[in-house]
């Protein structure tokens, strides 16, 4: 009879694409729902990890803890997610282990802080599943691969955008050797000033908190490169500066709310007029003194909005990437060499799609969990030397990240899996070798050097991609 705790651990083995067994049998067998707490309520951990989950598995989960060191947010949040009078709340996280013995932990704090609460989690014997990134520095993420190693638990990272359809059939057309052995990427992603904004309005501008968008947002991106490519990054050269955002020393505490410039600002955010943000951010600002709504050019903000980085990996495939975050449109487009042609794939070009989307409603149409976004189909194109260009049409859907988070949701709680070709499921190496590129990359840009990933952690560059610690 297979208990809790089994099944986490296998669930785990996921990340070497293992076969395990169905977690709905699972439960069943243990006669009991799978026991989880939630470690941090801003707007991804309610939304994502906590309402949606509550929503489409309660029959075999249930939140036993919600954990968040502001105690209006975390309150809230228990409505908000819809968790039950049983839940518990609580602002410390040592007090809620003491009282709970959960099988599985999701953190969904300050990318800065996830080491503590990962290594915390399995020194009491908890698996972890984490949001991205990892963590956002090489130390931390040393003392994470120290962590688990030592008390032999799983931690997992919730990196839904290899999910996508559109994302996988790309992995399969490259791992299929479409165009022969792999040579070369290029990688662009553009964030426009709604969504790319918002960012620097968040915690997310300070690096001490996020590790610069190197790790927090592109660490998504990294990790499809590392995926599509398998093979882990060898070496890496970066420039980045800070241009547009910030850098303004009157802007110092200020917020749209209070700001004198509202009424000319292209950037104004009324916070008041977005209820879930008002009633989760600014009702309880009191508590802990984070403010939703800062301004984007406030002095604080230290982080850089251009990123060029190249990276050469250990099979000798050489990926450049950029990612510019004040773009007057969002998408993203990529282009793979290989000895027998070229693949080139793209979302959201403007002036490459058909239908039109608002890029105000773009941000919020691919974050929406209803289920009911309509599916589409998008292009990747396929080139052989000396032959004709091949359009391959995929399904497309743009709710939940490109169809990706309800997948990786099923695939951890419902699925009964077998071996998956693709190797989906995420572990600790895999959320390492995707922030050690950013890491490196900003080291290479205080240095002005080549970084070598070997050089920062015990992790060692494979030129065949491998995904267990």
């Amino acid at each position: 009879m297979q208990n809790r705790r089994e099944f986490l651990t296998a669930i785990g083995t996921i990340a070497a694409g293992a076969v395990v067994a169905d977690p709905l049998k699972a439960s069943i067998l243990a006669d009991s729902k799978l026991k989880l707490v939630l470690v941090g309520t801003g707007i991804r951990g309610n939304s994502f990890w906590g309402k949606r989950l509550v929503d489409t598995y309660s029959d075999i989960l249930e939140f036993v803890a919600l954990v968040d060191i502001n105690p209006g947010r975390v309150k809230y949040a228990a409505d908000y997610i819809g968790v039950g009078p049983d839940c518990k709340t609580y602002t410390n996280f040592d007090e809620m282990i003491e009282e709970n013995s959960p099988d599985l932990i999701i953190v969904t704090t300050p990318d800065a802080t996830h080491h503590q609460y990962i290594i915390k989690s399995l020194e009491n014997g908890v698996d972890v599943l984490t949001e991205k990134p990892l963590t956002t520095d090489e130390d931390k993420c040393q003392q994470i691969l120290d962590a688990e190693r030592l008390y032999k638990r799983k931690v997992i990272v919730g990196f839904n955008y290899r999910w996508s359809p559109y994302a996988t059939k790309i992995k399969e057309l490259l791992m299929n050797k479409a165009i022969g052995d792999l040579v070369s990427v290029d990688f662009s992603w553009m964030l426009n000033t709604s969504h790319g904004a918002s960012y620097f309005r968040r915690w997310h501008g300070q690096r001490e908190w996020s590790g610069t968008l190197l790790i927090h947002k592109a660490t998504h991106h990294f990790d499809l490169l590392n995926w599509w490519i398998d093979s882990d990054p060898s070496t890496v050269y970066a420039y980045g500066d800070l241009e547009f955002y910030g850098r303004r020393r009157e802007k110092s505490g200020v917020n749209c709310r209070t700001c004198d410039e509202k009424d000319t600002c292209p950037f104004y955010w009324d916070i008041t007029k977005d209820q879930t943000a008002y009633n989760l951010y600014v009702k309880h600002e009191q508590h802990d003194g984070y403010i939703r709504d800062n301004c984007l050019f406030r002095p604080e903000i230290n982080i850089y909005d251009k990123m060029n980085v190249n990276v050469k990996y250990a099979n000798n495939v050489i990926l450049n990437y950029m990612l510019t975050t004040y773009s007057p449109w969002e998408g993203w487009r990529v282009a793979f060499n290989g000895t027998e042609g070229r693949l080139e794939a793209f979302l959201d070009i403007p002036y490459l799609e058909e239908v039109q989307v608002s890029q105000e409603a773009l941000h919020a149409a691919e974050m929406d969990q209803s289920g009911n976004a309509g599916t589409d189909y998008k292009p990747i194109i396929l080139h052989k030397l000396w032959g004709k260009q091949e359009v391959i049409e995929v399904g497309f859907s743009r709710g939940g990240h490109g169809g990706g988070d309800e997948r990786l949701h099923d695939q951890i709680f419902r699925k009964d899996q077998q071996q998956d070709e693709f190797l989906h499921m995420a572990g600790t190496r895999d959320g390492a070798m995707s922030i050690l590129i950013g890491t490196a990359a900003r080291n290479s840009i205080e240095s002005g050097l080549p970084v070598n990933v070997a050089s920062l952690t015990t992790l060692q560059p494979r030129a065949k991609r491998i995904v267990k610690s």
